[in-house]
């Protein structure tokens, strides 16, 4: 990555993870619900103290009228998103490294129950501690958001291929900060449609 401006104390970039196709869905996630998990998740990042909030696109093409982006929010196109989750990662890594913060926070579009409060635990959590990387745990399992200090970005693009993002890496810290956050959300996935939901 290009030098960056010193980071911003404690400032954190939230991204919205929307580039997939959704192929197990049957159509682009980012587009579930007339935009609802999308509107969501914006929200989360938000109001859970990131600024700003980046909404990461790809299947849906490079046009934000397409997924109905609520008026002011900041987008970027990723035009290698076919090749999986690492490209997107990695779009991530550089919108929050044009912003100059300290953290960013990745939060998938799929993952409708995390709200604000889940964020701000975990954005919290990120910042009190010396590794600067914690992540929503939900029934013993990792899940997300997951924060990321810039200190270990550079070595995230690297490790970043095809359709593995951030998770080896997250995986292999042994100081990772894995906050439990059963009482505020599910954390689950969303990778089928409910039937009877738009």
């Amino acid at each position: 990555m290009p030098p960056i401006d010193p980071p911003v104390p404690s400032a954190c970039t939230g991204v919205v993870l929307a580039a997939g196709a959704g192929t197990r869905y049957g159509k682009p996630k980012a587009l579930a619900e007339d935009g609802a998990w999308l509107r969501a998740a914006i929200t989360a990042l938000r109001d859970g103290g990131c600024a700003p909030v980046i909404v990461l696109l790809g299947a849906t093409g490079p046009d934000p009228a397409a997924v109905h982006l609520p008026p002011e929010t900041e987008w970027r196109w990723v035009a290698d998103w076919a090749t999986g989750l690492s490209a997107t990662v990695r779009a991530g890594l550089r919108a929050a490294a044009e912003a100059g913060t300290r953290y960013v926070a990745f939060l998938p579009v799929d993952t409708p129950d995390i709200g604000a409060d889940v964020v701000a635990r975990v954005l919290a959590a990120a910042r009190a501690s010396e590794s600067g990387l914690a992540r929503g745990v939900f029934s013993d399992t990792p899940g997300h958001p997951a924060v990321i200090e810039n200190k270990h970005w550079d070595a995230i693009s690297a490790e970043a291929v095809g359709d593995a993002g951030a998770g080896s890496y997250l995986g292999a810290s042994q100081d990772m900060v894995c906050v439990t956050c059963d009482d505020l959300a599910t954390g689950n996935d969303r990778d089928f449609p409910v039937v009877g939901a738009r």
